[in-house]
């Protein structure tokens, strides 16, 4: 019974493809049954996101991105830096724990789910502080998506300018696309370009994550999934595969990623859940209401 129900809520949570649903239905699956500590989903949930990245490396090409966003790269690489700064920083000051902070930041700054995705296994983060800086970003994401195109029916911005803004200042790369969508084909174009910037920082970004929270023992190494995460990278690079076999890569990331968070989520308890604070909430939403604004200015001027 226990594999019947794990197997149809992991099937669905594939099927819908949201990362946030994902790990909803692991907990909905953790809260139903008392899962023995011997589990598949607990033994193997890590491996399976770890897998996840290498694959996400192999479809990440540094020179194609480059130069598709000639324009804005260097801008956005500012921006990137500048906005994952800023929540370390104020998430130390509203003493929030370093490790959540770290992953608000990499999911406002970078892409989202993803990058919180990405991150977590190289900071050796909590399934409770994954499951709340993924709540809080589907929320932002969910907002967006409504309210961004209803703003620009005020604010009177080209298909290009609201691609760029999306890009700039909506999280996940599905919802950056479906703000955009709702504005133009142009505006698509533009904000899925212009967001494959912002996730290529997934690469330094694993990386340094890694090396910071590397263990006594491990010394100036990395683990080794990181370690085939940069090969990876790097092979795209050089070889640049063709646009079918990428596609194979990001889906073979996409079921990785989206089996590992839901293998996370069967890890979170009660007690857990309970543990949330609204600190983490203003501090993502404050953030976000500062990016917003400045995002847009920056759009206008460039």
């Amino acid at each position: 019974m226990l594999n019947l129900v794990a197997l149809s809520l992991l099937a669905l949570s594939l099927w819908i493809g949201n990362s946030a649903i994902s790990l909803f239905l692991g907990i909905v699956l953790a809260l139903l049954f008392k899962l023995p500590q011997d589990f598949l989903s607990k033994k193997y949930g890590s491996k399976i996101l770890q897998t996840g990245i290498v694959f996400l490396g192999g479809s990440l090409s540094l020179g194609t991105v480059y130069e598709t966003n000639t324009d804005f790269f260097l801008w956005i690489c500012l921006y990137v830096i500048l906005a994952f700064a800023f929540v370390i920083f104020l998430g130390k000051l509203m003493g929030i724990s370093e490790k959540l902070s770290f992953l608000l930041a990499s999911g406002t700054a970078v892409c989202g789910g993803t990058a919180i995705a990405s991150v977590a296994p190289s900071i050796k983060a909590k399934p409770e502080e994954v499951s709340t800086a993924l709540t809080i970003v589907f929320i932002l994401n969910a907002i967006a998506v409504l309210c961004f195109p209803l703003a620009n029916e005020y604010l009177g911005l080209t298909e290009r300018q609201f691609g760029a803004w999306a890009a700039l200042a909506i999280h996940d790369t599905a919802s950056v696309v479906g703000a955009a969508s709702s504005v133009g084909e142009i505006s698509v174009e533009i904000a899925a370009t212009l967001k494959v910037a912002r996730t290529i920082w997934i690469v330094p970004l694993v990386i340094i994550s890694a090396w910071l929270y590397r263990s006594k023992n491990e010394g100036f190494g990395l683990p080794l999934f990181v370690i085939f995460f940069i090969l990876a990278a790097l092979l795209n690079s050089v070889l640049e595969p063709n646009q079918e076999i990428t596609s194979y890569l990001k889906l073979i990331n996409r079921v990785c990623l989206l089996t590992g968070l839901f293998c996370i989520g069967t890890q979170i308890s009660i007690e857990n859940l309970k543990a949330v604070r609204f600190k983490p909430v203003i501090l993502a939403t404050s953030v976000w209401a500062l990016i917003i604004p400045t995002s847009l200015l920056l759009v206008l001027v460039l």
